[in-house]
């Protein structure tokens, strides 16, 4: 699964990307509307309960724990104690933290919040692969490596030292893979790619598709790579994917083209003979019913928006400020 899981998330080129946080000492809230398709909140310290669109019960976010949000489109959250009216705060691009008060671990709530950036391909993969909601806990299996994780995310941004948006790009990126670990440890996962990725039974099936996407597979030849009948194969694998296995596969190809296409001059009839396409033009075909454009015009507009998103990111990187609900 660790190898099948790194070539899908190096296709659909996914990104964790820290974009703010604060620090917050007494009654608090913060939220609004998300402009995010996905977004992480972690908790590295404190308590708080987090509210969205299409959840009925609200989770409580404890010190170690991450929520990621697919699709919602407004969040809200609140922590604290003590008297006194519950301050709005305003997550920056630093921290909230005034660098002559020191925040108090333990005493202080440490809130970090970032978006999942992905290309085009991979939008509406990780959107089938997760819930609306998904509550990662600090008890998951690789949670210790979360909450060091989030340590390190906060020193960095918090210090502002040289190098710290590297560190904070490199840390965020981290940060979203282990998350990830976390939550197929912990959770039932919904139908889609991250959860046939975790079956056993399936494995030896993938492999083959993953290794050789241009061999035309059929069902038989999967099946018995599985060690199952053919019947009991093609119901298990659309179970735990969503989708039978040649769609799966046919999936595959495409992320695959999208990636030839992004990053090389590959001809489209090479290509589409690489990946298994009787000839370019049922290829193109194909590409066109899956992305919605032709090989040529995806080449075209990746290359006229000339990396804009990659710049934004690069540059969106977070120094840590001072919330003004400190007191």
């Amino acid at each position: 699964m660790a190898d099948h899981l790194s070539q899908v998330f190096d296709l659909v080129e996914v990104r964790g990307v820290v974009s703010g946080g604060f620090a917050a000492r007494g009654p608090w809230g913060s939220g609004g509307d998300i402009g995010e398709r996905m977004k992480f909140i972690a908790m590295v310290s404190g308590r708080a309960v987090l509210r969205t669109d299409g959840i009925d019960v609200p989770i409580v976010l404890e010190t170690g724990d991450v929520a990621i949000l697919n699709g919602r489109s407004w969040l809200r959250l609140e922590g604290g104690e003590g008297d006194g009216p519950r301050r709005e705060v305003e997550p920056d691009f630093g921290f909230g933290i005034n660098r002559q008060d020191a925040v108090e671990l333990g005493t202080d709530d440490l809130v970090i919040g970032g978006r999942v950036d992905l290309n085009d391909g991979g939008r509406e993969l990780l959107a089938r692969a997760l819930p609306p909601l998904a509550h990662v806990r600090a008890s998951a299996a690789a949670a210790p490596t979360v909450r060091v994780l989030l340590a390190h995310l906060f020193e960095e941004g918090a210090a502002d030292r040289m190098g710290s948006a590297f560190a904070l790009r490199q840390y965020g990126q981290l940060l979203l893979l282990e998350v990830i670990r976390s939550y197929v440890d912990q959770a039932e996962l919904p139908p889609g790619w991250l959860r046939v990725l975790t079956d056993e039974r399936l494995r030896p099936a993938l492999r083959l598709m993953h290794a050789e996407p241009g061999t035309s597979w059929g069902l038989e030849a999967l099946a018995r790579a599985a060690a199952m009948s053919r019947t009991s194969f093609a119901e298990r694998f659309r179970a735990l994917a969503g989708v039978p296995p040649l769609t799966y596969l046919h999936r595959w190809r495409i992320l695959l083209a999208q990636r030839a296409l992004r990053d090389g001059d590959v001809r489209v009839g090479a290509l589409a003979f690489e990946l298994g396409y009787g000839s370019e033009s049922a290829f193109s075909t194909a590409f066109k019913r899956e992305t919605g454009e032709s090989p040529l015009q995806y080449r075209r507009r990746l290359r006229d928006e000339g990396g804009a998103g990659a710049d934004q990111v690069l540059s969106g990187s977070v120094p840590l400020s001072t919330a003004t609900t400190r007191s």
